[in-house]
């Protein structure tokens, strides 16, 4: 008989983007999922489904606690770094670029290329793009913290809002906000 998987999940919302909650999945060994405000529930099941076959979502805040708390001291600009750990679901070169992320520090940025090529394929500026945006785990592998090259915000699953306000929060200024010129990764 097949052991059943637990993920447990919760969700919380933050001041700035009250009424929209953010759901949040870990499993035992650390966040698996973070979905952006205006991200339905539906999203949270259907990516667990996908992504941790045999598991079973589990309404269970305790467990969610210590990450929500770190999350908040984030937003509330209290926090430069996570200590909780992170649990991964996705494609060799998708982790290699989610672990380059975790390396770029809090207030810095960097270009699509450069991303790349810190996971080891420096002509792979497109595909560490598209990793870019299947990040499970926004804000804590900040995903955010990447730019085009030519300094412009550019598209981004938690919309360029979100990008803009959690880089200022990091207190990173030098980015245009006139939108982006295609290819300038």
């Amino acid at each position: 008989m097949n052991e059943i998987v637990p993920v447990y999940w919760s969700q919380f919302s933050h001041e700035t983007f009250n009424p929209l909650p953010f759901y949040i999945a870990a499993t035992d060994y650390g966040v698996c999922r973070l979905t952006w405000p205006g991200e339905s529930f539906e999203t949270l099941e259907d990516w667990v489904a996908l992504k941790i076959p045999g598991s079973k979502l589990e309404h269970n805040p305790k467990e969610t606690a210590v990450y929500i708390q770190e999350l908040m001291e984030y937003l509330n600009g209290e926090r430069k770094g996570f200590q909780f750990p992170i649990d991964l679901y996705g494609t060799t070169f998708q982790k290699a670029i989610w672990n380059a992320l975790l390396n770029i520090p809090y207030g810095a940025v960097r270009s699509y290329s450069q991303l790349a090529e810190a996971a080891g394929n420096k002509k792979a500026v497109r595909a560490a793009g598209t990793a870019n945006g299947a990040n499970p785990v926004p804000i804590a592998v900040p995903c955010h913290r990447v730019i085009g090259s030519n300094n412009t915000l550019t598209g981004f699953r938690g919309g360029l809002h979100m990008k803009e306000r959690l880089l200022r929060l990091e207190d990173y200024h030098d980015f245009s906000i006139k939108g982006h010129a295609r290819f300038q990764f």
